[in-house]
């Protein structure tokens, strides 16, 4: 038998849902969720000049959206 069967999985799984309960772990997946896509946006986004050459500047960003669960 291999190192983690599917036994140890749901034993671990188990464990998990009982230290952070399921409404925690709900909230945590939206927000690596939400940012996943944000990094994904922002990736694709070819508008936005690359300004890291220059010594010494600061980048700018703003918001654009906030969400609480």
């Amino acid at each position: 038998m291999g190192a983690f069967s599917l036994w140890h999985w749901l034993i671990v799984l188990l464990i998990v849902v009982l230290v952070f309960g399921t409404k925690k772990l709900r909230n945590m997946g939206g927000d690596v969720g939400g940012a996943v896509k944000e990094f994904k946006k922002a990736v694709k986004d070819t508008s936005v000049e690359d300004k890291t050459e220059e010594a010494g500047t600061t980048v700018e960003g703003e918001v654009t959206e906030k969400t609480k669960h």
